[in-house]
């Protein structure tokens, strides 16, 4: 059992980590600033502490709990808002972040785990699916603010004072992902689709991406928090699902005939992506549980009874 110090879980993956740490026995703080976070989210039996990674006092907190591993979640998750405002990304993906790393280092913490974008750090890539050792050539402002922190760890690993573990999750989706605040495709289509709005689809539609389930990502989680070994790890599937065939699954689940409506394509926005999670697999026996079609049949009834008409 260890005392672990998860930032951002009130959030969507961040409160289902949550809910694992405490079944596996660890004793559990939430950080969270609720910005996006819901309360709601939190388990009972977390102790939970409702403050901004900028913050001061965090190196208090760290040694006042004895913390021993840091699960790092909070994020500004849209890159669409990135692109807008990158200054406030980047406020808040890398001067946050930066905070929690110079507090790791004051109050001992050297394990820090760091939720990274498979989904935007690697750019366009030039194999499918692709490794670890992809050239990473974001293009939009959050996947810098994501590689920026891979390296400000990097940094401090070569110089002894953390040993990082990074995950590189590609599109993660699942219960409880907020179809406004995360950008979250899964999400956008059942909230449109169960209120009958029109969802829009920006570009041909053809664009693919990587989806992993909530549910395989804890396990990654999970797996490096049992047995550290430092480095960055893929967590993605390798298959590649394009937004029409989401589009159509999604609909098809849902019973929805609602037509999309197209819109202009959004310039950072990639072509094709995907993740080789084989490193993963080897060091710790990690592999995705759940196939697309079945994630989602486990998925859409939450969105179901959130959107459900009211009596």
């Amino acid at each position: 059992m260890a005392t672990i110090l998860l930032t951002g879980g009130a959030g969507f993956i961040g409160s289902h980590l949550a809910d694992a740490f405490l079944a596996a026995g660890h004793r559990l703080l939430v950080l969270d600033s609720l910005v996006t976070g819901r309360r709601e989210n939190i388990p009972p039996g977390a102790e939970f502490l409702h403050r901004d990674l900028r913050d001061e006092g965090l190196e208090e907190v760290l040694a006042a709990a004895g913390v021993e591993i840091v699960s790092h979640h909070a994020a500004q998750a849209n890159v669409r808002v990135s692109v807008d405002d990158p200054i406030a990304d980047a406020g808040a993906n890398i001067l946050g972040s930066l905070r929690l790393i110079m507090a790791c280092r004051r109050a001992g913490v050297r394990k820090l785990l760091f939720a990274s974008s498979g989904g935007t750090v690697y750019g366009e890539q030039e194999s499918f699916p692709c490794t670890e050792s992809h050239p990473t050539r974001p293009t939009s402002p959050y996947g810098c603010a994501k590689l920026a922190v891979e390296q400000y760890l990097a940094a401090y690993a070569a110089l002894g004072d953390l040993e990082p573990v990074v995950l590189r999750y590609a599109n993660v989706y699942g219960a409880r992902q907020d179809p406004k605040g995360e950008a979250g495709i899964v999400a956008i289509l059942a909230e449109k689709f169960l209120t009958g709005s029109p969802p829009r689809i920006f570009g041909d539609g053809a664009q693919t991406r990587d989806y992993v389930h909530v549910s395989d990502v804890v396990a990654a989680n999970l797996a490096l928090v049992d047995d550290w070994r430092p480095g960055a790890y893929n967590v993605g599937t390798g298959v590649e699902t394009s937004l029409n065939d989401l589009y159509a699954l999604v609909a098809r689940e849902l019973d929805a005939a609602t037509e999309p409506v197209h819109a202009p394509p959004v310039a950072a926005e990639l072509a094709r992506n995907s993740l080789d999670a084989g490193k993963l697999a080897r060091s710790h026996g990690w592999a995705p549980r759940l196939a697309f079609a079945e994630g989602l049949a486990r998925t859409l009834p939450y969105y179901r009874e959130k959107f459900a008409p009211r009596a």
